[in-house]
């Protein structure tokens, strides 16, 4: 089981645990409640590993890409590259570059005073009046987060996907016939893959990037779709693992032994 590649199904699976655990709790607080009931210090923390903990997963996703393309187009060349010393070097670095490049949500985020129904609450929020661009913080997230990461993964598949179509192994009917059913189950993988990530995190990026430009009023509507686009985001983290873990023909196998119980 400890091959690059699922070291790095048991890194996704941590990265989209954690990031349900730090943010469906207090996401669903923020709407159930009408103040922010964990004191500033734990804003600050919930706030930073919430976007931590995304990253992590997303760029994970971004390293099984590049791990599919090396075993695909350079299977020889990468075995020295693809070793598990490398892959958690590769793990470590991924997270401790998120955990720096983040430090700055710590500072950004903390208790702010609203109005409501004449009443004065405290909030978990963006601190955009000391100073922080909640735009500048969209715009980084959205490119960050969605943008770079998806044109990393599409073009590593497309590099993948090209090789595959383009190479052809010598052989009779019946071999070219499993050539062309390997490769499409490879294609539907890859559309099934990229169509994922795209389609679940979408919605919440489009979301909070027009937000953050103030174009709409909250209303019941714009809740409603804020919420249904936070749920698309878990529902990919809930999937990842599995969706990951059971293409893998490697893994499946490994999984069966595990959980065969001979008499």
């Amino acid at each position: 089981m400890r091959s690059t590649t699922n070291l790095l199904i048991v890194n996704l699976a941590l990265a989209d645990l954690l990031f349900i655990v730090f943010c469906v709790p207090f996401t669903a607080s923020d709407y159930a409640l009408l103040f922010w009931p964990f004191g500033e210090v734990w804003c600050k923390i919930v706030q930073y590993l919430v976007i931590v903990t995304a990253n992590a997963s997303i760029y994970t996703l971004v390293l099984m890409s590049l791990d599919r393309y090396l075993i695909v187009v350079h299977p020889l060349s990468s075995i020295s590259i693809r070793t598990k010393t490398k892959t958690y070097w590769a793990i470590a670095v991924t997270w401790v570059v998120i955990f720096s490049a983040c430090v700055p949500l710590l500072m950004a985020h903390g208790h702010v005073v609203y109005q409501f129904a004449g009443e004065e609450y405290t909030g978990c929020r963006f601190l955009h009046k000391e100073g922080w661009s909640y735009y500048a913080f969209q715009i980084a997230f959205f490119a960050t987060s969605y943008v770079v990461p998806l044109l990393l993964i599409c073009g590593l598949y497309i590099g993948m996907l090209t090789h595959l179509w383009r190479r052809t192994t010598p052989g009779g009917r019946v071999s070219v016939r499993r050539q062309r059913g390997k490769k499409m189950r490879v294609t539907r993988m890859v559309c099934i893959v990229v169509c994922t990530f795209a389609i679940c995190w979408l919605p919440i990026q489009l979301y909070l990037l027009l937000k953050s430009l103030a174009l709409f009023n909250t209303s019941p509507v714009t809740v409603v779709i804020q919420i249904t686009s936070h749920i698309l985001a878990y529902m990919n983290s809930c999937m990842n693992p599995f969706l990951y873990a059971f293409i893998s023909d490697n893994f499946r196998k490994s999984f069966r032994k595990i959980i065969h119980c001979p008499r």
